[in-house]
């Protein structure tokens, strides 16, 4: 029976769904909340014993933390650290492993970068990525890339084509006109900052309102536009401005269209990276829950050490400092709720093509974002052993609800809900899975809701906001740009630059 997301929603919330008869065993991959509940709930911490100084204390391990310390060492600058709270860092770029291969936990790409993004290539080249100007051939994902589960098949590409009349096609060819001209005007630039000056009007709308104003009624291109707007927010296409919503498919350059750049652990392959290069700078397990003035300087503590230091690099998600900081600016801004699962599979699920298993796999009208392979890239012949990543942005109701839900549903009724969106595509999904490990993420990402173009970023002196929130748009390029903005803006502070 094709499972609705009506019937989705209420077993995966509820707990009404049907047991599996394989027993398959797994559990949460987080604790990361309860520090962070702590925080918010005004725990007290004994104060540390230890007192240090130091120049520069970067606050949070993410790719923007990263980056600023990347950014700190390119410029000849050694003397500072990075603190981070989880015991590994990356944030969303973080990844696990097993005995089959590695995995991510949440990004999983790099959008090829054109020359308007000269940071990502810079970065890119150091980590060996980009050689002489030319793409390393075995970081470019391998085709076939992408597929999409629509009326009981598999099709090619995720614009829906099975079923699709006249109509829809002729909406498809108007919507990418549109596309291409918001792309002309040089608005739409990834990182944001480097684009033309923005219409806010598009900004006080939603990408929903703006679709029905175009005249854009087709359930498919209706469908691919929300997809969109969950994949990369978190969000409902009704819940994001239209600006985002357009920067969506207008930002990127042609040259991305020969990517993206992967690896069998996502995004912790640069993290790997960066951090084989930062060495002792970076320590985790190091949670920040104090951050105060001391005249012209900051004092920031830890559980195990004071750091008194001339400039701080607030790397962490913006909404954390109000926990940390007696004078915290204020900042609203949404953050999207997700749930990702790591599946291990001892075969590969029967398939119902025509379409071939692809690195991006999709099903229409699912309320989860579908799975990436993470052995997509073996050069190996024959691969029957694999990890699929899944992906599920709870973007239906409030935020704060759902992240309460995400909490509160036990383990098994998620394991359930994702086997059964599995099962409309793979059927026998359950006699091949031996294991399912789930990350949950409370404050994902940014969401770019209407108006976000307008909220006003803090100042703080000689303390540098760097998360990927002040541009508003949870993407790589965003996270990095603001990182190696910050670590600049503080090497200025100190005289360094």
């Amino acid at each position: 029976m094709p499972l609705t997301r009506r019937r989705f929603s209420g077993a995966a919330l509820l707990g009404l769904t049907r047991k599996s008869g394989r027993a398959i065993p797994g559990g949460f991959a987080d604790r990361s909340h309860e520090a962070g509940h702590r925080l918010r709930d005004g725990a007290t911490a004994p104060a540390p014993r230890d007192r240090r100084r130091i120049p520069a204390v970067i606050v949070g391990g993410g790719i923007a933390g990263l980056s600023a310390a990347w950014r700190f060492q390119k410029r000849g600058f050694r003397d500072f650290v990075v603190l981070e709270m989880e015991a590994q860092a990356g944030g969303n770029a973080r990844w696990g492993e097993n005995e089959i291969t590695g995995f991510p936990w949440a990004a999983h790409y790099v959008p090829l970068p054109g020359p308007g993004a000269p940071l990502v290539r810079e970065m890119m080249a150091d980590l060996g990525v980009l050689r002489g100007g030319e793409w390393e051939e075995r970081y470019l994902c391998h085709s076939p890339q992408e597929r999409l589960y629509l009326h009981g098949r598999w099709q090619e590409g995720l614009e829906p084509d099975v079923g699709a009349t006249n109509a829809d096609r002729d909406q498809y060819r108007r919507f990418h006109e549109k596309m291409e001209e918001f792309s002309r005007s040089g608005e739409f630039r990834i990182p944001m900052e480097t684009g033309a000056r923005r219409q806010t009007g598009l900004d006080r709308l939603p990408m929903r309102e703006w679709l029905r104003e175009q005249r854009f009624d087709s359930p498919y291109l209706l469908w691919l536009v929300d997809y969109a707007c969950r994949d990369d927010y978190g969000a409902r296409a009704a819940d994001t401005s239209a600006w985002a919503g357009i920067h969506y498919f207008a930002a990127r350059s042609r040259e991305s269209e020969r990517g993206p750049l992967t690896w069998p652990e996502g995004n912790g392959w640069i993290v790997r990276r960066l951090m084989d290069r930062l060495g002792g700078a970076v320590r985790t397990g190091a949670f920040v829950h104090r951050i105060m003035r001391a005249g012209s300087r900051w004092r920031v503590w830890t559980a195990q050490q004071e750091y008194e230091a001339e400039a701080v690099v607030f790397a962490a998600p913006t909404f954390l400092a109000r926990y940390m900081m007696e004078e915290a600016p204020r900042w609203e801004c949404v953050y999207s709720p997700w749930l990702t699962a790591n599946l291990t599979l001892e075969r590969p699920p029967r398939d119902r093509g025509p379409a071939p298993p692809s690195w991006d796999n999709v099903i229409f009208k699912s309320p989860a974002l579908g799975y990436v392979v993470a052995t997509h890239q073996s050069l190996r012949s024959h691969v029957d052993r694999s990890v699929w990543t899944y992906y599920w942005a709870l973007a239906d109701g409030p935020p704060a609800a759902n992240r309460r839900r995400l909490l509160e549903t036990p383990w098994e009724t998620w394991k359930e809900a994702i086997l059964d969106d599995l099962a409309q595509a793979h059927p026998d999904i359950r006699d091949c899975v031996s294991r399912i490990d789930i990350m949950r993420l409370g404050h994902a990402m940014p969401r770019p809701t209407p108006g976000f173009l307008s909220r006003r970023r803090p100042q703080s002196g000689s303390l540098f906001w760097a998360n990927s929130d002040q541009s508003g748009i949870p993407l790589f390029e965003e996270a990095q740009y603001r990182g190696a903005g910050a670590a600049d803006a503080a090497l200025r502070l100190l005289g360094k630059a």
